[in-house]
């Protein structure tokens, strides 16, 4: 329903989409939905998203070139960290990187930027590893994942259509079976 309806928004020139796309000489491609770029943008999202550091929008449109993805999903990952989540998905990497470092942590954490600035040298390296982590192999499994319940929901579907087609068969044939 979603591919539909996007389909015809988007191949629709004299729809507001279709004119910025022009306007700007954006490919289509950028907004396609297929499980190719769909997967691909919600690993770059994802990518992007887990890393802490300012503007990773930007960093999700610089990469687009490279790896031709779905733009909207990949921004839309990207805003799984939000100020509301940052907090517990920076603790979660930096406890796991105190975790594969084998380093005790630190205690008595104050939430003010004073203590931040104070202990930024014994955060940063346990942050960055858990960073890497989860930016990489995270999203990575999302990935395999959003490619297999595609895969999956494409056989079911076209199971269905067959079932269906088998059923309107029958019920042409048995009619005249039974006279």
């Amino acid at each position: 329903m979603i591919r539909r309806l996007f389909k015809r928004k988007s191949h629709d020139p004299d729809s507001k989409l279709g004119k910025v796309l022009e306007k700007y000489h954006i490919p289509k491609e950028y907004f396609a939905i297929n499980r190719r770029m769909v997967s691909r943008g919600v690993l770059v999202g994802l990518f992007w998203g887990f890393i802490p550091m300012p503007f990773q929008m930007l960093a999700v449109i610089f990469t687009t070139p490279l790896l031709r993805f779905n733009v909207p999903i990949a921004i839309s990952m990207v805003w799984l960290s939000n100020p509301l989540t940052m907090p517990a998905m920076y603790y979660m990497e930096y406890k796991t990187g105190n975790l594969f470092l084998g380093l005790p942590g630190l205690e008595n954490v104050e939430l003010s930027i004073e203590w931040f600035k104070h202990h930024l040298e014994d955060i940063f390296l346990p942050l960055y590893v858990g960073t890497a982590f989860y930016s990489i192999i995270i999203s990575y499994l999302v990935y395999l994942l959003i490619n297999r319940l595609w895969v999956l929901s494409v056989h079911r579907e076209k199971h269905r259509k067959e079932q269906e087609r088998r059923q309107r068969k029958e019920m042409i044939i048995s009619p005249k079976e039974t006279l």
